[in-house]
């Protein structure tokens, strides 16, 4: 099979100091057209997920709070691909004004990661098509503030870039100039939502993902908000009601491979390979999150139960339980400082969800105790 008409094109570019090529994608669907002979074994096992977890969180009892997780959970591996070192614990903290363990950059960049998200969702369901408009404002909301606020934030590159090397001369790629941005992007935008192009939705979304980060339109954050797109797309597309799946763990434990098939696609056309990754990563991130799901749902069910049996005090313990549900790590100065409950009754509620064995004490100390939802914390993190 010839890849010639995969493979986009070269053009040059000459400069006083140096001469380099930018690289200008093929136009999607690929052609030839994909040989699903190699793929379809994990296309059908990607399906398969794709729709049991689309059941699953259907009927578990918090849907946006099983979605809060995932998200801030994709927001954190997303954003450590990029460098960050923000944990769950620490996201947690920000977003309820405490202070967190690392630099407030880190932990920044997650929180927008996560606004990012919610808006492009928000959005989508105003009914705002998936387009480039919606992709440069999630882009602003995830460099506001942060270390990129100063590449343009919202605004598609005016300038070149490239990835590798010290300049675009030495650069293992060099993408598209911003003299051709507008077109590759135009070209993006209409196969999005192309209907005759005849293949899955689950298929558009991984040849879309790849030919994003080909693009790279933007001068910081084309990785984050390449891994927003797969997630909004199964919601675009119908595959998910809910963006609950996330590829970055997928992406961070094979992160080598991942750069590799993406290049591998620039210069051999090799989407089959591409896409039987992508899919299998779709396969295995939703039968995690199923799992997950299905052991949040049994530990909120235990944990329920063994409320109901504290007495008068299961009022305030279960008020307080349902705190920890959106931080898992709690102490009575946040009960009554952030969420304004009386000194005491948090601490007796504390104290009783303790003594349930649902939450644990992790400093020792006879003051200023901090209580953390360890269970909970370890499906979250896991």
């Amino acid at each position: 099979m010839s890849m010639s008409t995969r493979i986009g094109r070269l053009v040059k570019h000459t400069t006083r100091d140096e001469e380099y090529y930018t690289y200008i994608p093929a136009l999607l669907p690929p052609s030839p057209p994909l040989d699903m002979s190699k793929i379809q074994s994990s296309f059908d096992r990607a399906q398969q997920a794709l729709a049991e977890l689309k059941a699953v969180t259907a009927i578990i009892p918090n849907v946006s709070l099983f979605m809060y997780m995932y998200v801030r959970k994709e927001a954190l591996l997303s954003s450590q691909i990029e460098g960050t070192q923000s944990s769950f614990s620490d996201l947690m903290l920000f977003e309820n004004n405490q202070q967190p363990s690392v630099t407030i950059d880190d932990v920044e960049e997650v929180s927008n990661y996560v606004s990012a998200v919610k808006h492009g969702l928000r959005r989508m369901r105003e009914g705002m098509p998936l387009s480039l408009r919606l992709i440069k404002e999630m882009h602003g909301i995830l460099l506001q503030g942060t270390r990129g606020a100063q590449k343009m934030p919202g605004s598609f590159r005016t300038s070149q870039n490239w990835i590798g090397g010290s300049r675009p001369g030495t650069a293992l790629f060099v993408p598209p100039s911003p003299e051709d941005l507008m077109d590759c992007l135009g070209a993006f935008e209409n196969f999005l939502h192309d209907k005759k192009t005849g293949l899955s939705s689950l298929l558009r979304i991984g040849l879309a993902h790849v030919q994003f980060e080909t693009i790279h339109p933007f001068l910081d954050g084309n990785g984050r908000i390449g891994r927003v797109l797969i997630s909004l797309l199964l919601c675009h597309y119908g595959l998910l009601d809910e963006p609950v799946l996330y590829l970055s763990l997928y992406l961070k434990q094979n992160r080598l491979l991942y750069y590799d098939l993406l290049q591998r696609v620039r210069e051999h056309g090799d989407w089959e390979r591409w896409l039987e990754f992508f899919l299998d990563g779709v396969s295995a991130t939703a039968t995690q999150a199923i799992l997950t799901a299905q052991n949040i749902t049994m530990l909120f069910a235990a944990d329920a139960l063994k409320i109901e049996s504290l007495g008068r005090m299961r009022f305030s313990a279960r008020e307080v339980w349902e705190l920890f549900k959106k931080l898992p790590q709690l102490s009575v100065p946040v009960l009554s400082k952030t969420f304004h409950m009386n000194p005491a009754t948090a601490r007796d509620a504390l104290i009783a969800l303790e003594s349930a064995g649902i939450v644990r004490e992790i400093t020792g100390k006879k003051r200023d105790r901090v209580y953390v939802y360890a269970q909970y914390l370890d499906f979250l993190e896991g």
